[in-house]
Protein backbone atom coordinates (compact mmCIF):
# COMPACT_ATOMS: atom_id res chain seq x y z
CA UNK A 1 0.00 0.00 0.00
CA UNK A 2 1.09 3.13 -0.93
CA UNK A 3 -1.38 5.69 0.96
CA UNK A 4 -0.06 8.53 1.89
CA UNK A 5 -1.56 8.39 5.69
CA UNK A 6 -4.34 6.78 7.09
CA UNK A 7 -8.01 7.28 6.23
CA UNK A 8 -10.85 7.24 8.53
CA UNK A 9 -14.42 8.22 8.65
CA UNK A 10 -16.75 9.56 10.96
CA UNK A 11 -20.06 7.79 11.42
CA UNK A 12 -23.20 9.73 11.96
CA UNK A 13 -23.71 11.69 15.07
CA UNK A 14 -26.21 14.71 15.00
CA UNK A 15 -26.79 14.33 11.03
CA UNK A 16 -29.77 12.47 11.23
CA UNK A 17 -30.68 9.48 13.33
CA UNK A 18 -29.79 6.11 12.55
CA UNK A 19 -31.32 3.16 13.25
CA UNK A 20 -28.69 0.73 14.72
CA UNK A 21 -28.68 -1.60 11.34
CA UNK A 22 -27.43 1.16 9.33
CA UNK A 23 -24.84 1.94 11.49
CA UNK A 24 -23.54 -1.85 11.41
CA UNK A 25 -24.03 -1.39 7.55
CA UNK A 26 -21.79 1.77 7.20
CA UNK A 27 -19.52 0.16 9.21
CA UNK A 28 -18.88 -2.75 7.42
CA UNK A 29 -19.10 -0.77 4.27
CA UNK A 30 -16.25 1.37 5.31
CA UNK A 31 -14.31 -1.64 5.98
CA UNK A 32 -14.66 -3.14 2.82
CA UNK A 33 -14.21 0.08 0.74
CA UNK A 34 -10.58 -0.10 2.41
CA UNK A 35 -10.61 2.96 5.35
CA UNK A 36 -8.40 2.43 7.75
CA UNK A 37 -10.61 3.63 10.60
CA UNK A 38 -14.10 4.15 11.98
CA UNK A 39 -14.87 7.09 14.55
CA UNK A 40 -18.06 8.06 16.71
CA UNK A 41 -18.04 10.91 18.98
CA UNK A 42 -19.06 10.96 22.40
CA UNK A 43 -21.88 13.56 23.05
CA UNK A 44 -25.34 12.99 24.75
CA UNK A 45 -27.40 15.80 22.86
CA UNK A 46 -27.37 19.09 20.95
CA UNK A 47 -29.85 21.73 20.63
CA UNK A 48 -30.14 22.26 17.08
CA UNK A 49 -31.14 25.64 14.73
CA UNK A 50 -34.29 24.50 14.20
CA UNK A 51 -35.20 24.46 17.68
CA UNK A 52 -34.90 20.47 17.63
CA UNK A 53 -32.79 18.40 20.08
CA UNK A 54 -30.59 15.25 18.99
CA UNK A 55 -28.36 12.92 20.67
CA UNK A 56 -26.35 10.25 19.22
CA UNK A 57 -26.20 6.47 20.09
CA UNK A 58 -23.74 6.32 23.46
CA UNK A 59 -19.84 5.72 22.31
CA UNK A 60 -18.52 3.23 24.40
CA UNK A 61 -21.49 0.29 24.24
CA UNK A 62 -21.22 1.36 19.88
CA UNK A 63 -18.20 0.90 19.64
CA UNK A 64 -18.15 -2.49 21.25
CA UNK A 65 -20.71 -3.62 19.15
CA UNK A 66 -18.95 -2.05 16.10
CA UNK A 67 -16.08 -4.15 17.12
CA UNK A 68 -17.96 -7.23 17.17
CA UNK A 69 -19.31 -6.41 13.73
CA UNK A 70 -15.87 -5.63 11.80
CA UNK A 71 -12.63 -7.64 11.97
CA UNK A 72 -9.73 -5.07 10.41
CA UNK A 73 -10.74 -1.10 10.84
CA UNK A 74 -8.95 1.06 14.21
CA UNK A 75 -11.84 1.83 16.10
CA UNK A 76 -11.75 5.04 17.77
CA UNK A 77 -13.86 7.61 20.20
CA UNK A 78 -13.38 10.81 18.74
CA UNK A 79 -13.30 11.87 21.26
CA UNK A 80 -14.29 10.33 24.69
CA UNK A 81 -15.21 13.30 26.97
CA UNK A 82 -13.59 12.18 30.66
CA UNK A 83 -16.11 14.67 32.18
CA UNK A 84 -18.98 12.38 31.26
CA UNK A 85 -17.47 9.17 33.13
CA UNK A 86 -15.53 8.18 36.25
CA UNK A 87 -12.21 7.51 35.12
CA UNK A 88 -11.90 4.09 36.47
CA UNK A 89 -15.21 2.91 34.61
CA UNK A 90 -14.02 4.51 31.37
CA UNK A 91 -10.56 2.78 31.70
CA UNK A 92 -12.61 -0.61 32.37
CA UNK A 93 -14.94 0.58 29.35
CA UNK A 94 -12.46 1.28 26.78
CA UNK A 95 -10.28 -2.20 27.72
CA UNK A 96 -13.44 -3.97 26.99
CA UNK A 97 -13.87 -2.60 23.79
CA UNK A 98 -9.87 -3.19 23.29
CA UNK A 99 -10.69 -7.07 23.68
CA UNK A 100 -13.44 -7.08 22.03
CA UNK A 101 -11.77 -5.75 18.90
CA UNK A 102 -8.75 -7.66 19.65
CA UNK A 103 -6.88 -4.22 20.06
CA UNK A 104 -8.12 -2.28 17.36
CA UNK A 105 -9.23 0.69 19.61
CA UNK A 106 -7.95 4.12 19.40
CA UNK A 107 -8.97 5.97 22.55
CA UNK A 108 -9.44 9.49 21.91
CA UNK A 109 -10.36 11.86 25.14
CA UNK A 110 -11.00 15.41 25.51
CA UNK A 111 -12.79 17.61 28.26
CA UNK A 112 -15.72 18.40 26.42
CA UNK A 113 -17.39 21.97 25.29
CA UNK A 114 -20.99 21.29 24.83
CA UNK A 115 -21.97 22.89 28.19
CA UNK A 116 -26.04 22.03 27.34
CA UNK A 117 -25.50 18.38 27.73
CA UNK A 118 -23.31 18.61 30.87
CA UNK A 119 -26.20 20.42 32.38
CA UNK A 120 -29.13 18.14 30.48
CA UNK A 121 -27.08 14.88 32.12
CA UNK A 122 -26.80 16.23 35.94
CA UNK A 123 -22.58 16.38 34.93
CA UNK A 124 -20.53 19.06 36.54
CA UNK A 125 -19.06 21.28 33.52
CA UNK A 126 -16.56 23.01 36.38
CA UNK A 127 -13.29 22.53 36.03
CA UNK A 128 -12.88 21.01 32.78
CA UNK A 129 -9.45 20.64 32.26
CA UNK A 130 -8.19 20.25 35.80
CA UNK A 131 -10.77 17.55 35.89
CA UNK A 132 -9.44 15.94 32.91
CA UNK A 133 -5.83 16.64 34.30
CA UNK A 134 -6.45 14.12 37.27
CA UNK A 135 -9.00 11.58 35.77
CA UNK A 136 -6.15 11.05 32.05
CA UNK A 137 -3.77 10.34 35.05
CA UNK A 138 -5.74 7.39 36.20
CA UNK A 139 -7.04 6.01 32.91
CA UNK A 140 -3.71 5.97 31.82
CA UNK A 141 -2.33 4.22 34.60
CA UNK A 142 -5.24 1.76 35.09
CA UNK A 143 -4.79 1.07 30.88
CA UNK A 144 -1.02 0.11 31.46
CA UNK A 145 -1.73 -2.08 33.70
CA UNK A 146 -0.88 -0.57 37.07
CA UNK A 147 -2.51 -1.18 40.37
CA UNK A 148 -3.98 2.08 41.40
CA UNK A 149 -4.55 3.70 45.03
CA UNK A 150 -5.73 7.76 44.54
CA UNK A 151 -7.25 10.47 46.95
CA UNK A 152 -7.08 13.75 44.80
CA UNK A 153 -9.74 16.91 44.12
CA UNK A 154 -12.39 15.41 41.53
CA UNK A 155 -11.45 11.19 42.22
CA UNK A 156 -10.79 8.51 45.02
CA UNK A 157 -9.72 4.84 44.07
CA UNK A 158 -8.76 2.09 46.20
CA UNK A 159 -6.30 -0.54 44.85
CA UNK A 160 -8.61 -0.01 41.44
CA UNK A 161 -7.10 -2.87 38.76
CA UNK A 162 -8.54 -3.13 35.50
CA UNK A 163 -8.90 -6.94 34.58
CA UNK A 164 -8.78 -8.36 32.70
CA UNK A 165 -6.30 -6.06 30.88
CA UNK A 166 -6.61 -4.56 27.09
CA UNK A 167 -5.32 -6.61 24.46
CA UNK A 168 -2.63 -4.55 23.24
CA UNK A 169 0.09 -4.42 25.81
CA UNK A 170 0.41 -1.12 27.76
CA UNK A 171 -2.90 -0.40 26.97
CA UNK A 172 -5.00 1.21 23.68
CA UNK A 173 -3.24 3.97 21.56
CA UNK A 174 -3.98 7.19 23.05
CA UNK A 175 -5.07 10.31 21.21
CA UNK A 176 -5.33 14.15 22.49
CA UNK A 177 -8.78 15.70 21.01
CA UNK A 178 -7.49 19.33 21.52
CA UNK A 179 -4.83 21.63 20.42
CA UNK A 180 -4.79 24.20 23.67
CA UNK A 181 -1.60 24.54 25.12
CA UNK A 182 -2.92 23.61 28.44
CA UNK A 183 -4.30 20.34 27.45
CA UNK A 184 -1.27 19.90 25.17
CA UNK A 185 0.75 20.33 27.95
CA UNK A 186 -1.10 17.66 30.31
CA UNK A 187 -1.28 15.08 26.78
CA UNK A 188 1.60 15.50 25.11
CA UNK A 189 4.07 13.36 27.65
CA UNK A 190 1.83 10.64 27.31
CA UNK A 191 -0.15 10.11 24.45
CA UNK A 192 0.56 8.55 21.01
CA UNK A 193 -1.47 10.97 18.67
CA UNK A 194 -3.05 14.58 18.92
CA UNK A 195 -6.08 15.37 16.78
CA UNK A 196 -7.30 18.69 15.74
CA UNK A 197 -10.80 19.41 14.20
CA UNK A 198 -11.45 21.07 11.06
CA UNK A 199 -12.91 24.22 12.06
CA UNK A 200 -9.77 25.04 14.03
CA UNK A 201 -7.55 24.64 10.93
CA UNK A 202 -9.75 26.21 8.58
CA UNK A 203 -9.87 23.07 6.43
CA UNK A 204 -6.95 23.39 4.55
CA UNK A 205 -3.56 22.04 4.39
CA UNK A 206 -1.82 25.30 4.81
CA UNK A 207 -4.27 25.78 8.40
CA UNK A 208 -3.09 22.16 9.56
CA UNK A 209 0.56 22.69 8.67
CA UNK A 210 0.37 25.75 11.15
CA UNK A 211 -1.26 23.88 14.14
CA UNK A 212 1.23 20.70 13.29
CA UNK A 213 4.27 23.01 13.40
CA UNK A 214 3.42 24.69 16.90
CA UNK A 215 2.26 20.77 18.63
CA UNK A 216 5.93 19.75 17.05
CA UNK A 217 7.53 22.74 19.25
CA UNK A 218 5.42 22.13 22.67
CA UNK A 219 6.18 18.16 21.78
CA UNK A 220 9.84 18.95 21.85
CA UNK A 221 9.66 21.19 24.82
CA UNK A 222 7.65 17.97 26.63
CA UNK A 223 10.71 16.25 26.26
CA UNK A 224 9.86 14.24 23.19
CA UNK A 225 11.04 13.79 19.29
CA UNK A 226 9.05 16.46 17.20
CA UNK A 227 7.11 13.30 15.42
CA UNK A 228 6.83 10.85 17.98
CA UNK A 229 3.27 12.38 18.93
CA UNK A 230 1.54 11.63 15.35
CA UNK A 231 -0.53 14.47 14.22
CA UNK A 232 -4.23 13.50 13.31
CA UNK A 233 -6.83 15.77 11.27
CA UNK A 234 -10.63 16.13 10.85
CA UNK A 235 -11.40 17.38 7.23
CA UNK A 236 -14.56 18.44 6.40
CA UNK A 237 -15.37 16.22 2.70
CA UNK A 238 -18.26 16.97 0.88
CA UNK A 239 -19.20 14.13 -1.82
CA UNK A 240 -21.82 13.84 -4.26
CA UNK A 241 -25.22 14.44 -2.88
CA UNK A 242 -24.16 16.52 -0.42
CA UNK A 243 -26.51 19.71 0.66
CA UNK A 244 -24.65 20.52 4.18
CA UNK A 245 -24.33 19.23 7.23
CA UNK A 246 -26.30 19.31 10.33
CA UNK A 247 -24.12 20.83 13.10
CA UNK A 248 -24.19 21.15 16.80
CA UNK A 249 -22.54 24.37 16.26
CA UNK A 250 -24.10 26.30 13.33
CA UNK A 251 -20.87 28.73 12.84
CA UNK A 252 -18.78 25.49 11.59
CA UNK A 253 -21.05 25.46 8.30
CA UNK A 254 -19.19 28.62 6.71
CA UNK A 255 -15.90 26.99 6.18
CA UNK A 256 -15.20 25.59 3.16
CA UNK A 257 -15.68 21.39 2.52
CA UNK A 258 -12.93 19.79 -0.09
CA UNK A 259 -14.95 18.47 -2.84
CA UNK A 260 -14.61 17.35 -6.29
CA UNK A 261 -14.62 14.25 -8.19
CA UNK A 262 -12.73 11.48 -6.49
CA UNK A 263 -9.49 12.70 -8.51
CA UNK A 264 -9.62 16.17 -6.94
CA UNK A 265 -10.52 14.84 -2.95
CA UNK A 266 -7.52 12.27 -3.54
CA UNK A 267 -5.34 15.31 -4.42
CA UNK A 268 -6.29 17.53 -1.38
CA UNK A 269 -6.19 14.51 1.04
CA UNK A 270 -3.17 14.05 0.06
CA UNK A 271 -2.11 17.37 0.26
CA UNK A 272 -2.91 17.36 3.94
CA UNK A 273 -0.66 14.19 4.52
CA UNK A 274 1.88 16.25 2.97
CA UNK A 275 2.42 19.14 5.73
CA UNK A 276 2.25 15.92 8.27
CA UNK A 277 -1.02 14.31 9.03
CA UNK A 278 -0.81 10.86 9.64
CA UNK A 279 -4.28 9.85 9.92
CA UNK A 280 -7.25 11.69 8.63
CA UNK A 281 -10.87 11.30 9.86
CA UNK A 282 -13.18 12.13 7.26
CA UNK A 283 -16.28 13.87 8.36
CA UNK A 284 -18.49 13.60 5.64
CA UNK A 285 -21.69 15.10 3.75
CA UNK A 286 -24.00 13.41 3.59
CA UNK A 287 -22.67 10.83 5.99
CA UNK A 288 -24.50 7.76 4.45
CA UNK A 289 -23.51 4.26 2.63
CA UNK A 290 -23.10 5.54 -0.40
CA UNK A 291 -21.19 8.27 0.38
CA UNK A 292 -18.77 6.13 1.84
CA UNK A 293 -18.65 3.43 -1.15
CA UNK A 294 -18.24 6.60 -3.07
CA UNK A 295 -15.17 7.54 -1.13
CA UNK A 296 -13.72 3.71 -1.92
CA UNK A 297 -12.52 5.48 -5.33
CA UNK A 298 -11.06 8.13 -3.44
CA UNK A 299 -9.29 5.54 -1.59
CA UNK A 300 -8.47 3.54 -4.26
CA UNK A 301 -7.11 6.71 -6.16
CA UNK A 302 -4.87 7.13 -2.98
CA UNK A 303 -2.99 3.79 -2.89
CA UNK A 304 -2.54 3.89 -6.43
Amino acid sequence: MTRPCKIGVQLPEVERFVPWPELIAMARAAETVGFDSIWLGDHLLYDLPDGTVRGPWEVFTSMAALAAATTRVQIGSLVASLGFHEPAMLAKMAATVDGISGGRLILGVGAGWNQREYNAFGISYDHRVDRFEEAFGLIRRLLAGETVTHTGTYYSLDRCVVDPPASRLGGPMLMLGSNSPRMLSIGLPHVDQWNVWWTLFGNTPEGLAAVIADVRARTIAAGRAPDEVEATACVYVRVPGGAGRTMGDPTMSKIAPVAGSAEQVAEQLSAFAAVGATHLQLVVDPITQDSIEWLGQVLALLDA
